[in-house]
């Protein structure tokens, strides 16, 4: 396993307001949330990195203002019909 370190000055935490171990989650849920909607990450491997499980991750990216099922016109279209017709 790989691991990332990122240099933050105390007076980063005070500012966020919160302890290290809550901004750590933070940064790596945010990261994860980003990375999955950029398409780079599924769900699943967004929800590892972040240290989570699917149905976690996916309900709490609207914290971050990530859209957990991001459809297009037709993607919609045909979901809608599908469910109409059972």
């Amino acid at each position: 396993m790989n691991r990332l370190v990122i240099d933050c000055p105390d007076d980063l935490l005070l500012a966020v307001g919160s302890n290290w171990q809550q901004f750590e989650q933070e940064a790596k849920f945010a990261l994860a949330a980003k990375l999955y909607e950029l398409g780079r990450l599924s769900s699943g491997r967004a929800a590892r990195l972040a240290g989570m499980d699917r149905v976690s991750f996916l309900l709490g990216l609207h914290r971050v203002g990530v859209a957990a099922i991001d459809l297009d016109e037709e993607e919609f279209e045909h979901d809608a019909r599908y469910a109409r017709e059972g």
